[in-house]
Parts: structure tokens; C-alpha cells; sequence
């Protein structure tokens, strides 16, 4: 079976820096994309980061771009959010997910997802 862990989620101050990791199990990372995305109380779940197999190519939603940076380590089968400059706005529940195509953007595309790990920032 296919599982994804997320850890590295906290509270933090505004300003400061976290890094999520996502750990895969029972599939290879190694030849598919990865996302991030994220969800707030009361509000849809949203796109946050995307990479491709190899972690060439990324994606970043305007709301996170020059502040959140995503990579992987296929060997480790792990990807990771490196989130700096945390704002208020950030605090949301984030999931790491697995798509069958080689790079994609698109929510409804990702077949896998893990739990999640929360993320906290206050002002």
C-alpha cells in the first residue's frame, strides 16, 4: 500500500522558518511529480508547490513564490517545503501529494495524499 507521511509542521512566529518533509512508502518517487498544497479552517484546500520527477521543474502559487522552496531526494524517497518568512496567512494544515504524471499543477491529477501536518504562525 501507499503511504505519505508529512512531519516537520510547528507554531511559529511571523518571520520565522520551517521545513516540512514527506516521506513515501509502498511507491517511488522516482519517476512521478510531487505537490504541496494546503488547507485553512473554513476554507478549500489549496495549491502550493509542484515538482517534476526529477525536481527540474517547479511550480509555486503566487501567495508562497520567493518565500517557499521545494525539493526532493529520490534516493531518500522524501520531498521537502522549505518555508521562510512565515506570515499569519501561512497557518494551515499542509499535505504532501503523489501524482501518476510527470509534472502537474492540478489537484484533481494527484492520486495519493498523507495526512498532513500543521503548520502554526502567529503575529
Amino acid at each position: 500500500q501507499v503511504q505519505l507521511v508529512e512531519s516537520g509542521g510547528g507554531s511559529v512566529q511571523a518571520g520565522d522558518s520551517l521545513t516540512l518533509s514527506c516521506e513515501a512508502s509502498g511507491l517511488l518517487l522516482n519517476g512521478i511529480g510531487m505537490g504541496w498544497f494546503r488547507q485553512a479552517p473554513g476554507k478549500e484546500r489549496e495549491f502550493v508547490a509542484a515538482d517534476t520527477w526529477n525536481g527540474g521543474t517547479l511550480a509555486y502559487a503566487d501567495s508562497v513564490k520567493g518565500r517557499f522552496t521545494m525539493s526532493r531526494d529520490n534516493a531518500k524517497n522524501t520531498v521537502y517545503l522549505q518555508m521562510t518568512s512565515l506570515k499569519p496567512e501561512d497557518t494551515a494544515l499542509y499535505y504532501c501529494a503523489a501524482t501518476s504524471a510527470l509534472f502537474t499543477t492540478a489537484e484533481a491529477l494527484y492520486a495519493y495524499w498523507g495526512q498532513g501536518t500543521q503548520v502554526t504562525v502567529s503575529s
